[in-house]
């Protein structure tokens, strides 16, 4: 058995850019669903997935012509920061909780650090990006009031 490889899982997206022959549904009613799903409150990486499993719809960007973020952007639905930065800010702010319970800690406290670089480079990345205001900034309180 081959030695499992560190990081990725080296799955692939299908190679070709059009939509495959068996997926029935036309790109409007994949926008709709698209619309819809994200009126329920799903984040856009969920709405993804229901639409794969679900609705057997692998990729919306072959269908449409444009992603699930472009979509919902279009629609007034786009959340208003990145999905991956708020989930490390709920992370951040949950480890910020247990330490206040769990002063030695020493494994969380190491951890929290890890996420807040984390989050830091990912601001920063935003910031260059456009997507994130240039005077944006994460502080520790704010993590643990969101």
């Amino acid at each position: 058995m081959p030695k499992k490889e560190k990081g990725r899982s080296h799955s692939t997206k299908p190679v070709g850019k059009r939509p495959p022959s068996w997926c029935k549904y036309t790109s409007d009613e994949v926008v709709a669903l698209v619309v819809k799903l994200a009126r329920e409150g799903n984040p856009p990486s969920k709405i993804g997935i229901i639409l794969r499993d679900q609705y057997g719809i692998p990729l919306v960007k072959p269908i449409v012509g444009k992603g699930i973020l472009e979509i919902l952007k279009e629609n007034g639905l786009a959340p208003k920061m990145p999905e991956d930065l708020e989930n490390l800010l709920k992370r951040a702010a949950r480890m910020t909780a247990h330490l206040q319970k769990n002063r030695k800690d020493t494994h969380n406290k190491r951890s929290l650090q890890l996420i807040e670089s984390r989050i830091h480079r990912l601001a920063e990345y935003y910031k260059k990006r456009g997507i994130l205001l240039p005077n944006w900034e994460y502080k520790t309180a704010i993590a643990s009031i969101s």
